[in-house]
């Protein structure tokens, strides 16, 4: 007689954290624009760039793509006035530019030698230029000049359309209803699709079984868990 595998929730190292790695970020409609500048890098042709659209939407991850690419510097609140007073053609990546809490005097600074010295940088930001928390209009101002993209949340088709994507690169066969119980309950982001794919491949190895709902479920779980 088979002796059936041993059913083990948790057999493999299952804490999936969000890859930032290029291999990782799947390119659709809605921020195919703002992926081809940030792989077109060097060849831009302004130093300021931005993009904007909301959380979860991979901004985050094309700064990081971005941040490898160019070999930037990413400075932290309190070092923008030491990397603007130093100058030079470093890269540098801001993300949140609009959320983090930087001092404006300081952002202001750098964004004139950016220009100045046609310095690359990369700024995110969830919100459009006239709703940033300035006190004036010195680095809204500046920040209009640069070369700007937006990224928008991925709709119901997208998501399926990158996990169809995503397995079918890892040879791996799911049945289309996995995918649409998947897309009604997971948390609404590209990034949260190459996670829970690559959960439910580790599950489904981890078992000697193909990717069922009832996987799916629990990978559903496992990350719902993982966010408490």
């Amino acid at each position: 007689m088979t002796r059936r595998p041993e059913h083990k929730q948790l057999a493999l190292d299952l804490g999936h954290a969000t890859s930032f790695a290029e291999a990782d970020f799947v390119v659709t409609e809605a921020n195919q624009l703002a992926f081809n500048h940030v792989i077109s890098f060097p060849n831009w042709p302004a130093p300021l760039s931005l993009i904007t659209g909301p959380a979860k939407s991979g901004k985050s991850h094309l700064a990081a793509i971005w941040r490898r690419r160019a070999q930037a510097v990413s400075p932290g609140v309190g070092d923008i006035e030491n990397v603007a007073r130093d100058g030079g053609k470093i890269p540098v990546v801001l993300d949140d530019i609009d959320r983090t809490g930087l001092e404006e005097q300081a952002l202001f600074h750098l964004l004139n030698q950016s220009i100045r010295d046609r310095r690359p940088l990369l700024m995110t930001a969830r919100d459009p230029i006239y709703s940033w928390p300035f006190l004036t209009d010195d680095v809204k101002s500046r920040a209009r000049l640069a070369a700007h993209f937006t990224v928008e949340g991925a709709s119901d088709t997208q998501l399926a359309q990158m996990f169809v994507k995503i397995f079918s690169d890892r040879q791996i066969s799911v049945d289309p209803k996995i995918i649409s119980f998947l897309v009604a309950r997971m948390e609404r982001s590209p990034e949260e699709v190459v996670i829970l794919a690559k959960l439910m491949d580790d599950l489904a190895l981890s078992r000697g079984k193909p990717i069922t709902r009832i996987i799916a479920a629990e990978a559903l779980e496992e990350r719902a868990r993982q966010a408490s």
